[in-house]
């Protein structure tokens, strides 16, 4: 090959390399770098003076945002921990069967995956509401006289339509852990006389428990960050940190505090999905 045609070939390879680690680590970075400046900058008036400031931090600390982020966060594990429970049985339960039903049930847990957000938050309004199919099946059973509003705009709400509508996400990882263990184990288990009982608790569930609890925070990280959910079901008592973002940039028009409190949820979120990192490299199978 001539010098010159392996030099230009040599040069496509590093233009196509820049075009696909370049152009999506420059989309991904511009917007952080330029959260983390504006959270540094000072407004006064609705209007920015360029001076650089760490009050929009300490107003984080200082007001109800703290109180409103924990409260998210507690929001956030509950709806995880609803997705690691039901997710894990639902996972089981389609990972025992065989044949093409096993992976007919999986894509029919992953079709609420495709479908609009929106119209899925609605669905669960419909449900979820003062004359929705909750309430009527409660009524019809005797269970109460009046409808509830127990279920619909407040905390409970949010996190019940949060569980449903994030469980396809927990199914599909905690099936895939399940996935992951070799069939050999198990076949040496029933072997060796271990009834399937034994089996579950020694084998199955310590080898598939640290995917399963990444699933889990991987749902965490997604139900942290949603306002659109608590904005639709919550109503005024379903405020969580997602909407006070929200109301900072759409609302208030305050985008320094706006962005400082993106980045402590950036911070958040980067220390779960490093948590989840962790477990689930740690019970990796062999």
């Amino acid at each position: 090959m001539e010098p010159v045609s392996r030099s230009r070939l040599q040069l496509t390879r590093i233009i196509v390399k820049l075009l696909i680690y370049g152009v999506p680590t420059v989309m991904i970075l511009v917007p952080l770098v330029s959260f983390l400046a504006y959270s540094l900058l000072e407004q006064k008036n609705g209007a920015l003076t360029g001076s650089l400031t760490l009050a929009n931090y300490a107003g984080f600390f200082a007001g109800s945002y703290l109180k409103v982020f924990l409260g998210t966060l507690k929001l956030a594990f509950f709806v995880a921990l609803v997705a690691l429970v039901f997710g894990y049985i639902i996972s089981y339960l389609i990972w025992r069967l065989e044949g093409s039903a096993r992976y007919l049930l999986l894509l029919l847990s992953a079709l609420p995956l495709v479908m609009n957000y929106v119209v899925k938050i609605y669905a669960m309004r419909s449900i979820l509401g003062y004359s929705g199919f909750l309430n009527s099946l409660l009524l019809s059973l005797g269970i109460i006289d009046v409808p509830s509003r127990l279920f619909i705009f407040n905390q409970t709400a949010v996190m019940i339509a949060m569980a449903v509508i994030y469980l396809p996400f927990g199914i599909l990882p905690i099936f895939l852990a399940l996935d992951r263990i070799p069939p050999s184990l198990i076949a040496a288990a029933a072997d060796l006389g271990a009834k399937p009982g034994r089996t579950f608790f020694t084998i199955v569930l310590p080898l598939s428990l640290p995917g399963s609890i990444a699933g889990a925070l991987f749902v965490m990280v997604i139900a942290i960050g949603d306002y659109l959910t608590p904005q639709m079901v919550g109503g005024s008592e379903g405020f969580t940190f997602g909407r006070a973002i929200w109301s900072q940039f759409g609302m208030a028009f305050n985008w320094p505090l706006g962005a400082a409190l993106a980045v402590v949820l950036l911070v958040a979120v980067i220390a779960i999905i490093g948590l989840a990192s962790l477990v689930s490299r740690i019970g990796r199978v062999k």
